[in-house]
């Protein structure tokens, strides 16, 4: 037997709940969401918009495209985050004066002093997962390997 092959599941298996993958990760996304709401809760932001801010912190002002591709949200989700956070006060919108369709979104002066008060998040998902970062990096990079694997499927 190679390692890419495995030895063949008895269809009796197939079925079954606990046998999915699927639901494992679907069961620790719910899960996940959970403790993120709780963490999130005192910064004002829900977990997808967390994410938009992440992305702004780290890599500074971006178009809307390039977030979406990063995030994997299609416009039509992200654009009503763009707005609640725009509400917000935390980030402005800003179209090219070139490309009247792309849109930069900037962190305004309150979106950049939210990072102090979302430093806390990290460790506290990291201490609600029970898992060294060891372990969360073995599961990251096992979890990239089959989104890459779905992605190509």
């Amino acid at each position: 037997m190679t390692p890419t092959t495995r030895p063949p599941v008895p269809d009796a298996e197939l079925l079954r709940l606990d046998h999915q993958v699927c639901f494992s990760l679907h069961a620790a996304s719910r899960a996940f969401g959970g403790v993120y709401r709780d963490a999130l809760k005192g910064l004002g932001l829900t977990y997808p918009q967390y994410l938009v801010m992440l992305v702004l912190w780290e890599h500074g002002s971006q178009p809307v495209k390039t977030i979406g591709e990063q995030l994997r949200l299609d416009s039509g989700t992200l654009s009503p985050l763009l707005k609640r956070l725009e509400s917000a006060g935390l980030v402005r919108r800003e179209r090219s004066t070139e490309d009247e369709r792309s849109v930069t979104i900037h962190l305004t002066p309150a979106g950049d002093e939210l990072r102090e008060q979302a430093l806390p998040v990290p460790r506290r998902m990291l201490a609600a997962t029970g898992l060294t970062i060891e372990e969360l990096r073995t599961l990251q990079g096992l979890l990239g390997r089959v989104t890459s694997a779905l992605d190509e499927a």
